[in-house]
């Protein structure tokens, strides 16, 4: 089975790339991931990556420090998932490039939105480090503004529950999971699925958004593939 998208955009939280242990990098599971990323690369998909930093450091949960700093730590975080991951899909003969948001050209390009496409096109997979690069914005609205730059044609949101559901599904035995919703109804039924700013953009620029799970990494290539693996988000 061929893939039916051309241009994606993977969205994975930082607590993914921890594994078991819940924080930190395991890098049996960053492994994993990065398989399924490369085979979906082989399929002849261009691969934008934003990942998040939570399994390091979370901004709103610092207590008493001031939100931008805070919020400036959580970027430096998702910086080191990002070389992690460039590192492991290095290391499996994937040609890709880290790109961050705050100027760091020791160790990343900067975010340059022409050069992160002529990469793309070459067939790189580009990961997307520093969030948006300000206070305030979540990787979610992160991995929205950057797949309405690249032109995605869907941001796949990788989590760890198999869809968006109308309640917490781990919480609830009676939650109900959506097979489709737009983007309207999430922001009216204030479902978890990602932050108010990143589904109003999503929604204004008309970026369809897939929810899975990643507990199996192979969902990627099933959902790239066009398998139902998840719930699809459109208006």
């Amino acid at each position: 089975m061929q893939a039916i998208y051309k241009r994606i955009l993977l969205k994975l939280s930082g607590e993914v790339l921890a594994g078991p242990d819940g924080k930190g990098i395991d890098f049996t599971t960053v492994n994993k991931v990065c398989a399924a990323v490369k085979e979906c690369s082989e399929l002849g998909v261009e691969i934008g990556l934003v990942v998040g930093g939570g399994n390091f450091w979370r901004g709103r949960s610092s207590g008493e420090m001031d939100r931008t700093r805070a919020d400036h730590m959580g970027m430096l975080a998702t910086t080191m998932n990002a070389l992690a991951l460039a590192d492991s899909l290095e290391q499996m003969g994937v040609d890709v490039r880290v790109q961050t948001a705050i100027t760091m050209q020791q160790v990343a390009e900067p975010y340059i939105r022409n050069r992160a496409v002529r990469h793309l096109e070459k067939g790189r997979v580009v990961i997307f480090g520093c969030g948006t690069g300000n206070p305030f914005f979540s990787t979610d609205t992160a991995a929205a503004l950057r797949a309405a730059e690249i032109n995605a044609e869907i941001i796949f949101k990788a989590t760890n529950v198999d869809g968006v559901y109308d309640k917490d599904p781990n919480k609830f035995a009676d939650a109900v999971k959506y097979e489709t919703l737009t983007h309207t109804e999430i922001l009216q039924k204030g479902l978890a699925v990602m932050d108010a700013t990143a589904a109003s953009l999503c929604r204004d620029n008309h970026i369809s958004i897939l929810v899975f799970n990643l507990s199996d990494p192979e969902n990627i290539v099933r959902a790239v593939k066009g398998e139902s693996v998840g719930t699809v988000v459109r208006e």
